[in-house]
């Protein structure tokens, strides 16, 4: 059983409920396997012992053995005994871990103050004496970090400085161990009077004297942005490691944070270039500052001269490039680290070394924010005072995939060129980025030939499928990798070890500037990678209906980009394969609250096609009419009919069931004598969700006609059934409509709730335009609820996420929540300002478009009626009537007609 102290007190990983048993078992642990005494034990649990205080201490004895089964405390004549092994005390296997040299082993075993949860008499003075253990602790095995903690405690004390010191000293921060003793020097003399101890005077000398060479390390003539972690990362595994690797593409900044790393080096360093060499033990050999034996010598080849020269040398190899000769110099710097036990290497490669015992080190792009600031340090260095909308620089900077060396050699164009400009001519990179640095290698003067060097070391094949994967966009999975490029695995893998693509958990991406090069070599793989896609989307389609909705969606939200091309190319060559894709993707952009994207594309297909299905696409062709509305233009209601014609052919429900949904809503609710209910119910398949869908359609249906108590009873069962098949978007939409339908009836309550069940369902999806839209249904009842700020916080936050998916419809509803926010704090021009910018983006047509220009109207009315304008708040609300009758919708119906008899009074 274990036992801890060094934190709150466990048994067993487990607390101890009652405080004085606590302390009991603490008293007890400290001095595991001895017997504490009775007096001993009185003192330390009882401020003022009671009378009769062994039997006390004896009862809670009792009790603690029935509180932890399994503790063995032993009665003794002159005390108690806990039985237990003293390693099995945290603070006992501290003190031997920390006698054995393990500091860091020891320090780990802390889980916060000693006796944290004791406030018993002893408590105090043991919680002093453990204290000093933990010191020791952080001496011997704390992190930098943690020592620094610890002095700021106690800035006196010259064993922990001493430590710290020596801590920076071990990271090549000399500056900062330097300023470290300064700083204690003067405050010793100024607090105490006195000089340094001899241990932290010799931490100090350690420092001092450790200016080891550094030979051929290149001086740098700009600063070093962007990658802090980075190199903190690379000096602390080269402490622990012999052998770290860079990888990377090139231009990424493999050899300036070799470069600097190497700078921060106590010891002595040996910088080698390999670029311009093939002969990789010849080069090392002239780095560290040999040459071959002359011709008065006896002849010993260069690896075996390089082998004796570094076999007792405590050094870091740098060595930088191993590319373009990876085997030879695997095999040499294999040698090295075998034969020569102080030596530790730091190489850079577009490709692992693959020696045994390597660490690697990905040097990836890099993020937004270091890469905007390398932009502007870059070129603030050719134009002082350079400042530019960051949004430009930002998008420059991922245009050029976050590569540091293309970042630097646009931020030079400055000079001649604004940043917009720059920033539009992206797509012909190669040519803007051709002037780079003369001093530099001639491989990175150029973007061009940055690239042209990493394709000029791949082999046939392999450039081959670099050429081919320049089809793909975004990531890829390998399934999709082989089935449209026709290459094997290990080609793929080749590519990846050379850094020509990158490996991104299980998927496959090129970077855009990599593939700007590649696909100049590139045969037409468009067609073959579209139908591909196709049978991604239609094997994923009726998984987007189940339990396994939400790994489905991530899947295709993974191949969005790929998804997006495809239908892109489609549309341009092939109007078949088009609708076919467009049709197959329309349950996942509704799921996912794509639904302004979806209507870019469908509208894009239906112009491609014409004014009439191709011959067998007539499902598909109408469910693109139904997806367009959001941005079609001209004769909308045509359009409706159109589908609604082309649906009325179907004798079986259709191959995507949303189609059912979609013409659904598109067609509002049916008069109860009209052939649609028997069209419906025709569409509607015999499957569960299905199912699920008629209970809510015919719970909107009854809501929208004034029957509450049914529609709640119909909208319930709806999110129930939605929930037994697994569709949360389905039970996300009976939800919201339940909050709503609960807002429109002044249960703001309930509406809440609901409302918070249908955007908790959501986000799980990840349904941008559906979550922004639901946000602002809860601004809404926030704002009934007289919660203004509350709803102000949610339309702020809503309008926000509409405008990052584009949603104007959803934008529109957050501008009109705005106006009654306003109107209802007095502000009168800002709510007439909000209502016009709601009704200028409420787009031509849409599922209820007419419904939200008459809630438009409505808060027109109330505006005009609160400037005391009764003529034009009637012309307002008559307005909102038409509309309202026109959706058929009672429930809206009725608020307008409620107003208007408020308006004509008694």
């Amino acid at each position: 059983m274990r036992f801890g102290v060094l934190g709150a007190v466990l048994v067993g990983g487990e607390q101890v409920a009652a405080p004085r048993q606590r302390a009991l078992l603490a008293m007890l642990a400290l001095e595991a396997g001895r017997v504490v005494g009775h007096d001993r034990l009185v003192a330390g649990l009882y401020p003022d012992p009671p009378a009769g205080a062994a039997n006390a201490v004896q009862s809670q004895v009792s009790r603690l053995r029935r509180a932890v089964p399994g503790v063995v405390v032993e009665h003794h004549p002159a005390g108690y005994r806990l039985v237990a092994d003293p390693a099995e005390v945290d603070v006992h296997l501290c003190a031997e871990l920390l006698a054995a040299g393990r500091g860091a082993q020891a320090l780990a075993l802390w889980r916060g103050e000693a006796l944290a949860d004791v406030r018993a008499p002893f408590a105090e003075g043991a919680r002093a004496r453990l204290e000093e253990l933990r010191v020791s602790c952080v001496l011997a095995g704390g992190t930098t970090a943690q020592l620094r903690e610890l002095l700021a405690g106690c800035p006196l004390r010259e064993d922990v400085r001493a430590a710290l010191v020596r801590a920076l000293h071990r990271e090549g921060r000399q500056s900062e161990a330097l300023e470290t003793f300064e700083r204690g020097r003067v405050l010793l003399a100024e607090e105490l009077g006195v000089d340094p101890s001899p241990d932290l005077a010799a931490a100090h000398l350690e420092v001092v004297r450790a200016r080891a060479p550094h030979s051929g390390v290149p001086a740098q003539l700009s600063s070093f942005v962007g990658r802090d972690e980075d190199l903190r990362r690379v000096v602390r595994w080269l402490g622990e490691n012999r052998l770290v690797t860079l990888i990377g593409p090139g231009g990424t900044g493999k050899t300036r944070l070799a470069v600097e790393t190497a700078a921060r080096e106590p010891g002595e360093v040996v910088f080698v270039d390999l670029s311009a060499t093939t002969e990789v033990a010849r080069a090392l050999l002239d780095g560290v500052g040999l040459r071959e034996a002359g011709l008065l010598s006896a002849p010993v080849g260069v690896e075996e001269r390089l082998l004796a020269a570094l076999a007792a040398r405590s050094v870091l190899l740098v060595v930088d490039n191993c590319e373009h000769v990876v085997d030879e110099a695997a095999r040499v710097l294999g040698a090295v680290l075998s034969g020569c036990p102080d030596v530790r290497v730091l190489a850079t490669s577009r490709e692992p070394l693959g020696i045994t015992g390597e660490t690697l080190l990905p040097v990836s792009a890099l993020d937004d924010e270091a890469a905007a600031r390398l932009f502007a340090d870059r070129a603030r260095a050719v134009r002082p005072g350079f400042t530019a909308d960051p949004r430009v620089v930002e998008q420059i900077c991922r245009g050029l995939d976050g590569v540091a060396l293309a970042i630097e050699l646009a931020a030079a164009r400055v000079r001649s060129l604004p940043v917009t400009e720059i920033a539009t001519r992206l797509d012909d990179r190669f040519r803007l980025l051709s002037k780079g640095s003369r001093t530099a290698v001639a491989r990175h003067r150029t973007l061009h030939a940055v690239v042209e060097w990493s394709w000029d070391l791949l082999t046939g094949t392999e450039r081959d499928l670099a050429a081919r994967f320049t089809v793909f966009r975004g990531s890829v999975t390998l399934d999709a990798v082989t089935a449209v490029t026709g290459c094997d695995s290990d080609t793929l893998a080749s590519l990846a070890d050379k850094s020509l693509v990158e490996v991104v958990g299980e998927r496959y991406r090129m970077l855009d500037t990599i593939r700007a090069f590649c696909a100049t070599h590139a045969p037409d793989l468009r067609e073959a990678h579209a139908r591909w896609f196709l049978g991604r989307a239609q094997r994923a389609e009726p998984h987007l209906r189940a339990h396994d909705q939400v790994e489905w969606l991530a899947g295709l939200e993974a191949d969005h980009d790929n998804l997006t091309a495809a239908v892109a190319w489609a549309t341009a060559h092939d109007t078949v394969l088009a609708l076919e894709l467009v049709a197959a993707l329309a349950t996942y952009y509704w799921c996912r609250g794509l639904r302004t994207e979806a209507a870019g594309q469908a509208e894009a297909v239906l112009r491609a096609c014409g004014e009439s299905a191709p011959q067998g696409c007539e499902q598909e062709y109408a469910l693109c009419l139904l997806l367009a509305w959001p941005v079609a233009t001209g004769d909308q209601t045509g359009r409706i009919r159109q589908a609604d014609a082309l649906l009325e052919a179907l004798r079986d429900p259709p191959r995507y069931p949303i189609m059912t949904m979609m013409w659904g809503m598109a067609l509002g609710a049916p008069e109860n004598d009209s052939m649609v209910w028997h069209r419906r119910n025709r569409l509607l398949g015999d499957d569960p969700w299905s199912q699920a869908l008629a209970l809510v359609g015919d719970g909107l249906v009854a809501w929208h006609g004034g029957d509450h108590d049914t529609a709640r009873r119909l909208l319930g069962r709806g999110a129930e059934a939605f929930g037994q098949v697994g569709d949360r978007w389905g039970a996300a939409l009976a939800h919201n409509q339940l909050g709503e339908m609960a807002l429109s009836v002044g249960d703001t309550d309930a509406a809440l709730r609901y409302l918070d069940r249908g955007r908790a369902l959501l986000d799980e999806l990840g349904a941008t335009e559906d979550t922004a839209e639901t946000v602002i249904s809860r601004a809404h009842a926030r704002l009934a609820a007289g919660d203004r700020a509350g709803a102000r916080a949610d339309f702020d936050l809503g309008l926000g996420q509409a405008r990052r998916a584009g949603a104007v419809t959803v934008q529109a509803g957050a501008h009109l929540g705005l106006a009654a926010l306003a109107r209802l704090g007095g502000d009168l021009a800002a709510a007439s300002r909000e209502c016009e910018r709601a009704w200028e983006l409420v787009p031509g047509g849409w599922y209820g478009p007419d419904q939200l220009r008459c809630h438009i109207a409505v808060e027109r009315g109330r505006i005009a009626l609160a400037r005391g304008e009764v003529a034009q708040a009637r012309g307002h609300l008559e307005d909102a009537l038409r509309r309202a009758v026109g959706q058929r919708n009672r429930v809206t119906e009725n608020v307008v007609r409620a107003e208007l008899a408020a308006l004509a009074g008694p």
